[in-house]
């Protein structure tokens, strides 16, 4: 019997250290490297994003740090962080070391990775060739057109039960986007978490694609990743039902 009491203690007590040892770890102090631009059209999103994050990540027991280049990225400065921000930060005109440590990050699940709008940016651009490997991560697409002059467009959720959607309106209203077109749907290739309705476009619109994915993962690769189109303007952060889509993705992708 004293045996079979100590057997018992024994493992109560491997449980509670296995336990606490995972509560510990996945609610742990993480380090998040943001990708930023630091001009053109984007910089009042960038400026007000900078600010939002800080907050966010005093109240969530994170740390931020933030680059705008990629001259100093290898596989040695990204082995410090669980997530990357791709914040407004367009996929070319990486250095050859940047590019090979971003897909072994991916590609080995080194940590998570949120992109936005200008991410989807793919194609030739300033003198610099389509970066084929990151078309491929986000659906084999490349970008086509965009409505220059803004229009308003309600995104409809198309799996409520991811926890990147989680607590997010069916659907929902972003007052002021460009609304990039690719040259073909992602969703062959990608998960699909919400789309926008482009028969609300107000303004209307002829720049339009039918199946119009504006939120995605990809599930092919390790590390867990979601772009979320809309981040051009800085009153995105005035919208209830972004910045909890923000928050929820930092939470998901650093695998909180």
């Amino acid at each position: 019997m004293k045996q079979f009491i100590k057997l018992i203690v024994a493992v109560l007590f491997f449980l509670q250290t296995v336990s606490v040892g995972y509560c510990q770890t996945a609610g742990s102090r993480f380090r998040a490297l943001v990708i930023y631009e630091n001009g053109g059209h984007h910089i009042a999103y960038s400026k007000v994003a900078r600010p939002w994050l800080d907050k966010l990540a005093a109240d969530s027991q994170f740390v931020v740090e933030y680059i705008n280049n990629m001259s100093t990225v290898d596989s040695a400065l990204l082995s410090k962080y669980r997530l990357i921000i791709q914040l407004d930060y367009p996929p070319y005109g990486w250095p050859a070391a940047a590019a090979k440590a971003f897909v072994q990050y991916i590609e080995e699940g080194r940590g998570g990775w949120i992109g936005f709008h200008h991410a989807g940016l793919l194609g030739e651009f300033d003198g610099h060739k389509m970066w084929n490997w990151f078309s491929d991560f986000m659906g084999g697409i490349q970008f086509k057109n965009y409505i220059p002059d803004f229009a308003s467009g309600v995104v409809q959720a198309e799996d409520s039960l991811h926890p990147v959607m989680r607590g997010i309106p069916g659907r929902f209203t972003i007052a002021r986007e460009e609304w990039y077109t690719w040259d073909k749907s992602p969703r062959a290739q990608v998960k699909v978490l919400a789309s926008v309705k482009e028969d609300s476009y107000s303004p209307d619109s002829k720049t339009k694609m039918g199946d119009h994915p504006v939120i995605w993962t990809n599930p092919h690769v390790k590390a867990r990743n979601v772009y979320i189109f809309m981040g051009h303007g800085p009153d995105l952060f005035n919208n209830p039902a972004y910045t909890a889509l923000f928050r929820n993705a930092i939470v998901w992708a650093s695998g909180r």
